[in-house]
């Protein structure tokens, strides 16, 4: 029983925002700026200003996070199975529908959404980062409160509650805080892939999965590696840019493939 708990929350470990659908609903809310913001939403755009595209793109978030949230929940209990399957399920509807908009964008919104879809710090402005930087302060503010929680729930649900641990107030702040703090990360700089799940395997590798050290260090060493991927974005095709979010996938991807050949012991390394 333990022995699946265990695998249950190995598992959960490659979990990463796009799989629950929370980076395509913030992709649908800022592409909906993007190219209806002349014109249905134009109420919106003249009354929020530069600031409609990052508030579009974290509710968007935001909203979908609630929305599975909802649905996983029964009597009680937060089923992270159904809160996957859910989001697999979202993030196809999101996408069918930022693909509706794509297609009713012209030229000029085009290449705005492909930048930005595809991620950039160039658009990171300071009144930006007021707007959303507080939401993530405080998600890393939370950090030291739940690693010890998160800690007991590796062994299993019933072993964390029989070690006082409140399981569905942690579930629900962990799941909340995380994918608010993801929405705000994504309202300023666009879509960018597999930091959120190389950091953390790279990090349990290295200094085992502790989450008191693990939360921390994952955020230290993932913000380090958007600079360098970032640096190497802006340097690679000067005096032009490339969207950080290619450089990051094609850094990111192999690695990932590496980790799952790793666990199902294909390879040794």
């Amino acid at each position: 029983h333990d022995d699946r708990h265990r695998a249950k929350a190995r598992a959960g470990g490659d979990a990463d925002p796009g799989l629950i659908g929370v980076s395509a609903g913030s992709s649908l809310g800022a592409v909906a700026i993007i190219v209806l913001g002349t014109t249905w939403l134009a109420p919106v755009t003249l009354a929020l200003g530069t600031l409609a595209l990052p508030l579009a793109a974290f509710f968007g978030g935001l909203s979908v996070t609630l929305l599975l949230y909802a649905i996983a929940t029964r009597h009680g209990r937060t089923s992270v199975a159904t809160m996957l399957l859910a989001g697999l399920a979202i993030a196809a509807l999101t996408m069918a529908l930022t693909g509706i908009l794509i297609f009713m964008a012209d030229d000029r919104q085009l290449r705005d959404l492909t930048f930005w879809q595809l991620g950039s710090l160039a658009g990171a402005t300071w009144p930006k980062i007021g707007t959303v930087g507080p939401v993530i302060l405080l998600a890393l503010a939370t950090m030291p409160f739940l690693s010890r929680g998160l800690n007991a729930l590796a062994l299993g649900e019933a072993t964390a509650g029989h070690l006082g641990i409140p399981v569905q107030r942690l579930k629900y702040t962990a799941i909340v805080g995380v994918s608010a703090a993801v929405g705000a990360s994504v309202a300023v700089s666009g879509g960018i892939g597999f930091i959120g799940i190389v950091v953390p395997h790279l990090l349990r590798l290295a200094i085992g999965p502790d989450n008191r050290y693990l939360l921390p260090a994952s955020a230290v060493l993932g913000a380090s590696l958007l600079l360098i991927a970032d640096a190497v974005a802006r340097t690679v095709v000067a005096p032009a840019e490339l969207p950080i979010g290619i450089v990051t996938a094609v850094a990111g991807a192999p690695f990932f493939l590496w980790i799952l050949l790793r666990k199902r012991g294909i390879v040794d390394l």
